[in-house]
């Protein structure tokens, strides 16, 4: 039987790191930076890739606000491909109230999809590695873990948390151990030099019935007004609207802090799959720089 998955698209970023190329009415995951499709779109297209033996992909989830809305569905049509939901948020909670949304959503067909989650403005060198992760943690996820992207380091980088890995593999995932935050340069040397530490991307393949009970359990604050404010949502062809008012009141905070850095030692199993695929977040203009002289992408 194949495994039901829903890409969700984390696409409400503001992009400001890139300005002026990127700005709050055009931000960087919009952009054309290399060949002829923005990161956007490319994020779409490499999550589609996932189908396969034992997967069967269905349309994505974004996760956006009401200024880029037209671009989502625009950028959409130009891959043909249409959205499952364009969830437009009225103010911006953060990650964890956006996954969130897109939990319950990919829920009301009755299915308790695997969720796979990642930012729209992200770059990958190597597609077929990356397909492959991306896989290897569907099915890690299928059985009931919440599964980690972890990218491999090449450097002692200082602006990314980290993910201490435990020692030796276990099936096509390793457990984690523990998530730290962005260390300073001795410590991201250490991490370096000791091995065990990937950085965090902020890539996560979960079923959405295990993010809402994870939910449930570290921040139920947080549960009980995102499904207040899903409660109250209004519906426009693609567009699905939560209650303005209610999510409003939505506490901010991010999938790590809300749930992720709580998960170890507790009973649900958090795994990490190792990607090694030439990812970058284009956080800078120096990091675009990198990417388009390493060749296209």
């Amino acid at each position: 039987m194949n495994t039901p998955v829903v890409p969700v698209i984390m696409a409400g970023g503001s992009g400001t790191r890139l300005w002026p190329l990127s700005r709050s009415g055009y931000p960087k995951q919009f952009l054309v930076l290399s060949g002829k499709d923005s990161l956007f779109q490319q994020a779409a297209a490499r999550l589609q890739r996932l189908a396969g033996v034992g997967i069967e992909v269905g349309a994505p989830v974004i996760v956006g606000n009401e200024e880029h809305r037209f671009l989502v569905l625009d950028q959409l049509r130009e891959l043909k491909l249409t959205p499952a939901a364009a969830l437009l948020e009225p103010v911006g909670r953060n990650t964890a109230p956006a996954l969130t949304l897109a939990a319950l959503q990919a829920l009301e067909g009755g299915t308790d999809p695997v969720l796979v989650v990642l930012s729209s403005d992200q770059t990958v060198t190597d597609e077929s590695a990356f397909t492959a992760a991306l896989q290897r943690a569907v099915a890690v996820a299928a059985a009931g873990s919440i599964v980690i992207l972890g990218i491999t380091p090449d450097k002692p980088e200082t602006g990314y948390g980290y993910i201490r890995s435990e020692a030796g593999a276990d099936g096509d995932a390793l457990r984690v151990a523990q998530f730290v935050e962005k260390p300073d340069q001795t410590t991201a040397e250490r991490y370096l030099a000791e091995g065990g530490y990937f950085w965090n991307a902020g890539m996560f393949v979960l079923r959405a019935s295990v993010w809402l009970k994870a939910l449930d359990t570290f921040r139920p604050d947080i549960a009980a007004a995102c499904r207040a404010s899903w409660a109250a949502r209004s519906v426009d062809a693609s567009f699905v609207r939560p209650g303005k008012t209610e999510f409003a009141a939505v506490p901010s905070e991010s999938v790590d802090y809300a749930v992720m850095e709580k998960c170890p030692g507790s009973p649900f199993d958090i795994r990490m799959v190792e990607l090694a695929a030439g990812w970058n977040d284009l956080g800078a203009w120096e990091a675009v720089w990198q990417v388009l002289e390493a060749g296209p992408f």
